[in-house]
């Protein structure tokens, strides 16, 4: 992120803004970026007297705007950092005169997680004007194997396609989960290596060969064997395999099918991008288009719908996720 960077060069250069508003609905570069302010903007032994954490929750915009107005002891700044600023949204307007005109030597930073700010509001516009504004959106799952992959790079690792696969099923969108899953992972594999299934399986405990990643795979193959296996371990294994996960792995696979079925160009790069999956992944379309017709298709992701109901006791008496799962392989294969 652009802005990310330039927030970070800036403040290495020691040139800090007086005020910034971090918000959105992705906490974890709201978290990144305050804890970077923290750990860069004063030296270790001026913090102590000149650094503080509040917390929304327990705050009132009067405490924060005294906190700020004060000056700093025996430092060039103090550093004040509000977390769960969200808590204040009903008078974080009252902050106005305070942005309009912040003190030089205070750096307020306001971590508004998970909500979105109004961007029509005068103390919005204030904190543009006078300090520096970071959005944080939402990172939806079709993008998270990517910025796994930037983030391995830059820790000095290489990663599979299929293990990012891996991890995005498991861990969804939580990029703060995931780069301390990576984090431990890494310490048993030295900087250069490739992040394989194996290792993941190994140091982080997710299966390589029964995950929901294998059991779409398994199915676009028509190997029924494989997928009964695979069924078979998450019935065995519910906890660690909930069926509504299964369901709505599922349900976008065989939506994006049904999409591959419609696209007049099956070029590698227009497939991938149409579907917004990588590329390494196209050549398991190309084989599922060839075993599931696109009627067959729109009819599988009909039954998923109703198996999805069913899972939750509509219209059905309710089943084990057992029998739901057999019920699963009997209307896909």
């Amino acid at each position: 992120m652009d802005k990310a960077n330039a927030l970070v060069a800036e403040i290495k250069r020691g040139n800090p803004r007086p005020i910034y508003l971090l918000f959105g609905e992705e906490p974890y570069y709201i978290d990144k970026i305050s804890q970077f302010i923290a750990d860069n903007v004063l030296d270790a032994d001026q913090r102590d007297f000149n650094q503080m954490v509040i917390y929304g929750k327990d705050s009132s915009i009067e405490e924060v705007i005294s906190q700020a107005k004060r000056y700093p002891m025996m430092a060039e700044r103090q550093v004040l950092i509000l977390k769960e600023a969200q808590h204040l949204h009903r008078t974080i307007d009252q902050l106005l005169p305070y942005a309009e005109n912040p003190q030089p030597t205070t750096v307020l930073v306001l971590c508004y997680k998970y909500l979105k700010v109004d961007k029509r509001k005068k103390f919005f516009k204030a904190i543009e004007k006078n300090g520096m504004v970071f959005e944080s959106p939402r990172m939806y799952e079709d993008r998270v194997g990517a910025w796994i992959g930037k983030l391995m790079a830059g820790k000095q690792y290489r990663i599979t396609p299929k293990s990012c696969a891996i991890l995005v099923e498991y861990l969804g969108n939580d990029l703060s989960r995931i780069e301390n899953e990576m984090d431990k992972l890494i310490q048993f594999v030295p900087p250069g290596s490739e992040i394989t299934p194996e290792l993941i399986e190994k140091h982080i405990g997710i299966s390589k060969e029964y995950n929901n990643f294998e059991l779409k795979k398994a199915l676009g193959e028509r190997d029924v064997k494989k997928a009964a296996r695979i069924i078979e371990y998450f019935a065995q294994n519910p906890k660690d395999n909930p069926l509504v996960v299964t369901i709505a792995q599922l349900q976008t696979f065989f939506s994006q099918l049904l999409q591959y079925h419609g696209l007049a160009d099956h070029s590698k790069g227009n497939v991938a991008k149409a579907l917004k999956i990588n590329p390494f992944f196209v050549q398991e379309y190309v084989i599922a288009a060839k075993n599931y017709p696109m009627k067959r298709v729109s009819g599988i992701i009909s039954s998923l719908r109703i198996l999805d109901l069913r899972s939750k006791g509509v219209g059905a008496n309710r089943l084990s996720q057992a029998d739901l799962l057999k019920e699963l392989l009997i209307a896909l294969v």
